[in-house]
């Protein structure tokens, strides 16, 4: 297997680093790159389809891409960035974490090279990072962007990121958590509420009602506090133009099989072994994820070689369809199929938008 990026640790943290120590690694929200650390500061110019002047006058109409996981939604993104002049943010609750690459489908060296990236690559993977966190940093490159006469273009699969960002927090965003209401059932009403408590020391819930805090707690792991500003919408000062990417479901699976086994035979595995080596724990966000909660079981003896990339192309279906299926009830996604290329059709759209 090719060797993954090294991880090492940072001395006197107790974290897997490739950034130096100190002041100039994530230190918390206020740190958000604008680029990739192995990017140019500025962009590779090239020919840009002219594009209407609304579209850089702030507020923005803001090319928004979704769809199912393996739809091809960054590719198209990065050309469309190409094409009239943008820099993508990236609204992916795993590709914001450091050197996990392989199974977060991160943009390849050469797409970082030529285009600008946000929100990606500066969160220390052995820790959290929530929606909230998300949107500040989201909505700040989002300013930045457009502020430099430049096209934001979001893009990215996570639908409580893309759907809080574009239209404010939403808690019906937030699905349900199997695993984590699994280990809320065994506890009394007294351990649910210090549990809420020491979350949102002021949740606006029922603190004698188990069912509302289990659902506030499952809300605050991935939002964060405070929950009574996530009852609040606050949408942003630009309007989203949302594009969804979509083919028929035997095209997406033949994909999803397809990429599993690409992932595996670049990798996955040592990547994920260098993480646990390098102090990642097994219940960090990042590996609980498809792809390295697969290759872990792997690494434990669960699933042989050739069952891992079978087993991930499961999970990324049952993912793919949920996707589609919370897409497909907003009215303001208009769809485009992947075969032919809808780049043309989709600069149109963008174009007739402004």
């Amino acid at each position: 297997m090719p060797l993954c990026r090294a991880f090492r640790r940072c001395p006197g943290h107790g974290r897997a680093t490739q950034a130096p120590c100190g002041p100039g690694s994530r230190g918390g929200v206020g740190h958000v790159p604008s680029w990739a650390p192995d990017a140019p500061h500025r962009r590779v110019a090239g020919a840009h389809a002219p594009l209407p002047q609304e579209l850089l006058i702030k507020p923005a109409r803001v090319p928004v891409i979704v769809g199912p996981t393996g739809i091809g939604k960054s590719a198209l993104a990065f050309e469309l960035a190409v094409e009239i002049g943008g820099e993508i943010v990236v609204a992916d609750s795993r590709q914001v974490y450091e050197r996990l690459d392989i199974a977060t489908n991160k943009p390849s060296p050469e797409q970082r090279r030529r285009i600008r990236y946000h929100m990606i690559d500066f969160v220390d993977p052995a820790s959290t990072f929530n929606a909230a966190e998300y949107i500040d940093g989201a909505r700040t490159a989002i300013q930045d962007i457009a502020g430099r006469g430049l096209v934001p273009i979001v893009e990215g699969g996570t639908m409580l990121y893309v759907d809080a960002l574009c239209d404010g927090f939403s808690l019906a965003g937030v699905p349900p958590d199997d695993q984590l209401r699994e280990v809320l059932a065994h506890l009394d009403v007294v351990e649910l509420r210090e549990r809420l408590l020491k979350l949102d020391p002021d949740p606006g819930v029922d603190l004698q009602n188990p069912v509302r805090m289990v659902r506030a707690i499952e809300i605050l792991e991935v939002a964060g506090p405070p929950l009574r500003s996530l009852r609040q919408r606050t949408p942003p000062p630009w309007e989203p133009v949302r594009i969804g990417l979509t083919a028929d479901l035997a095209v997406i699976d033949r994909r999803l099989e397809e990429r599993s086994r690409t992932q595996v035979e670049r990798g996955l595995v040592a990547e994920t072994q260098a993480a646990l080596d390098a102090g990642v724990p097994i219940t960090a966000p990042v590996l609980t994820g498809i792809g390295y909660a697969e290759a872990l079981a792997h690494i434990a003896g669960e699933l042989t070689i050739d069952a891992l990339p079978i087993a991930m192309a499961q999970s990324n279906r049952r993912y793919a369809r949920r996707q589609l299926r919370w897409w497909r009830r907003d009215g303001r996604v208009r769809w485009f199929e992947i075969e032919p290329n809808p780049l043309a059709a989709i600069l149109k759209y963008v174009k007739e938008s402004a």
